[in-house]
């Protein structure tokens, strides 16, 4: 086309010229032939002519130039239009080419960012985790290379990241005074010297703090939902025992599920660790900062429960969180000497005086719990019973982390309800079989204080009632990194009224008063520590704890005793004996927790065993506790920790006291009676545990 339009172009200008040169018809001239002729110039020169014609060439030459720059430019665009179509299409392609690997790259970044996700979160959780976690503090810095028989840290199932965890365990502890415990110590069953098992030292041998964990783990929109189980065997059956088999039981330890939304906010609900249990960091689960003791019951001082909680945590961006909880609580009681009647029926052989078979029965007038129920589920073997609740505990919590230390405040609310009966304890002698006759004899009668039937003498339900209390406390706690992270430093103090058994060694949280109703225990317990990482592999520790519980003690407390003996009938050498019903009252007596006329005569004196398998726990001592106080000195050697797992072996020392109220050196209980010097029962034992653990990789 371009071709065609030049060759156009040049016969336009070559015709264009030749008609210019050429005279037209209406120029011609009009004059006469004759006229004409007569005035014809002459004919041109040969060098004229040559001259136009050179002239006619020049000028078809220049325009043959131009012809030839215009041709030149048509094909130089033309090869430009052909470059930039090519160019584009090459383009296109690697438009194309790279459209596909962008699309295979957001693809595998996808797979790769939320594989990665699943193993942070994974790898994290077991760095935190204080069972098959390790410390950060110990880790070498090198990394570990991965072989190809290692397999996945975690297991995926269904979108669902699974972490099984734990360890097996080879553990032992020796007692200079036998406490009869396995490897989680009682602390209130340190003996006085009056028990026999004070005379007598213990070694046990136990695989039953091994445990299994199992936690799950999703991404569900902007919420990481969790799971979590973990269980232990340290409890028993009624059938479990040491002679053979070793038959003890698996116990619950933490089971509950959680939602945590990327706004901070985290709902966690089941049984966990109190959120009165301190943290490493924030308010997170599996973040508690747990003694490291071979002890299962840990150190005196330190704060904790295992428990129904529904908690809700805000965190502000890891330096800053606010915590609320509902627990279930338990309520603990301690103290002696409450009101109570006591009845003893006494049946006689036929040709006896002795009687034999004495059975008894006690009524009191107020109960705090209740015996569990074998078919709810409950531990009908539990001597101490369930709580009747009438409200959970509230515990608000608030943790910090300014970028040196973690520090934590945070309050209980605890409510306390026992079912009081008025005419529970209330009875009279003047119908004694011993008093008939007796002239000038003036009965003692308790009567009912109720207004629906004040005059009656007869044990009975009227006037109960239902009474609350209400009770609680604060604890503060800091934790510093210290020498480049090679020691840990930690302080918490705790301090309320009905608390006792958020402390570790489980002091009690209330007694009774007189009339039944309910006083609160005020308690306290703190725990220091020292963690020092001296290499990756060795761990030393230092703890020292102590709890206390202040005197809780009142005056007037009543206590009847009813005997009633068969009567006895005639033989061939003795006469008939008509049966008798005596009663004795010891009216306002001294009890509670702590009472400075608690009889304490006891403490120190052994009696002779009840029978083969039962020692005697000695004389007559209350022996209410004031003070327990632990020092503990340990340490944990890895010698291998890696891909394959961890092998560990510890040492733990603790010694440990124990020392009770000061109280009567008398059996009289009674106000003015004549005393001798108080006496403070005091226990010690020292305890020296070891362990050997595989962790689960």
């Amino acid at each position: 086309m371009n071709k065609l339009a030049a060759v156009i172009l040049s016969l336009f200008l070559v015709c264009g010229t030749a008609f210019a040169d050429t005279p037209k018809d209406s120029d011609a001239p009009t004059a006469k032939p004759k006229a004409a002729a007569a005035a014809k110039p002459a004919e041109k020169s040969d060098a004229a002519i040559a001259a136009e014609i050179e002239a006619l060439r020049q000028s078809l030459l220049a325009q043959q130039e131009q012809l030839n720059l215009l041709k030149e430019e048509l094909a130089k665009r033309d090869r430009q239009i052909d470059e930039a179509r090519a160019e584009a299409a090459a383009a296109n392609s690697k438009a194309a080419e790279a459209t596909s690997k962008a699309t295979e790259a957001v693809a595998a970044s996808s797979a790769a960012t939320s594989n990665t996700e699943a193993l942070t979160s994974t790898v994290a959780a077991l760095k935190s985790d204080p069972i098959f976690g390790t410390n950060p503090n110990t880790n070498s810095g090198s990394s570990q290379v991965q072989n190809a028989d290692d397999g996945p840290v975690a297991i995926r199932y269904k979108g669902i990241t699974l972490t099984p965890g734990g360890f097996l365990a080879a553990e032992t502890v020796s007692r200079n005074r036998a406490d009869g415990a396995d490897v989680n110590t009682s602390f209130t069953g340190i003996p006085y010297t009056g028990n026999a098992l004070a005379h007598e030292s213990e070694n046990q041998f136990s695989g039953r703090q091994s445990r299994i964990s199992l936690l799950g783990q999703s991404k569900i929109g902007s919420a990481t939902a969790s799971g979590y189980y973990e269980a232990d065997f340290l409890s028993s059956g009624t059938t479990s025992n040491n002679r053979e088999s070793n038959s003890y039981t698996l116990r619950q330890r933490q089971v509950w599920a959680q939602a945590a939304f990327e706004s901070g906010w985290i709902f966690t609900g089941g049984q966990q660790w109190t959120l009165a249990t301190e943290n490493k960091k924030g308010i997170f689960n599996r973040q508690e900062d747990l003694p490291q003791t071979i002890d299962a019951q840990y150190n005196v001082g330190f704060t904790w429960a295992r428990q129904y909680g529904a908690r809700l945590v805000k965190d502000f961006g890891g330096k800053f969180a606010l915590g609320v909880s509902i627990e279930g609580p338990q309520a603990t009681i301690g103290g002696r000497g409450f009101s109570s009647v006591t009845t003893i029926n006494n049946g006689a052989a036929a040709s006896v005086i002795q009687t034999t078979g004495a059975t008894s029965a006690t009524t009191g007038n107020f109960f705090l719990n209740a015996p569990g129920v074998g078919g709810g589920l409950l531990n009908a073997f539990d001597s101490t019973g369930y709580s009747v609740n009438k409200a959970p505990d509230f515990i608000f919590k608030a943790a910090a982390d300014p970028g040196f230390g973690h520090y934590e405040v945070f309050g209980i609310v605890s409510v306390f309800r026992n079912r009081i009966y008025p005419c529970g304890v209330v009875g009279t002698n003047a119908n004694d079989t011993a008093h008939i006759g007796v002239v000038g004899f003036v009965p003692t009668t308790l009567t009912c204080v109720t207004d629906a039937n004040p005059a009656s003498t007869t044990v009975s339900a009227l006037g109960a009632a239902n009474d609350t209390r209400t009770g609680g406390g604060i604890g503060v706690s800091g934790l510093w990194s210290v020498l480049h992270k090679k020691v840990d430093l930690g302080l918490k103090a705790v301090g309320g009224d009905g608390i006792g058994r958020y402390g570790s060694a489980q002091l009690a949280d209330a007694t009774a008063r007189p009339d039944g109703s309910l006083a609160l225990i005020r308690t306290g317990h703190a725990l220091g520590r020292a963690e020092f990482h001296v290499t990756h592999k060795l761990d030393f520790y230092l703890y020292y704890g102590a709890e206390y519980a202040w005197r809780a003690s009142y005056q007037g407390y009543n206590a009847i005793t009813i005997t009633d003996t068969a009567a006895i009938p005639s033989n061939g050498t003795s006469p008939a004996i008509p049966a008798t019903t005596t009663t004795a009252f010891a009216l306002n007596r001294i009890g509670g927790y702590g009472s400075p006329f608690a009889n304490n005569s006891g403490c120190s004196t052994q009696a002779a065993p009840v029978n083969d398998f039962n020692p005697s726990a000695g004389g007559t001592c209350a022996g209410d506790i004031r003070i327990i106080q632990e020092g503990t000195a340990g340490f944990w050697y890895r010698f291998y920790q890696g891909p394959k797992g961890r092998f560990q072996f510890g040492v733990q020392y603790s010694y440990i006291t124990r020392d009770g109220w000061s109280g009567n050196n008398t059996a009289t209980g009674v106000i003015g009676a004549a005393t001798l010097p108080g006496v403070s029962p005091k226990a010690n034992d020292n305890m020296l545990f070891t362990s050997f653990r595989y962790y689960l990789p």
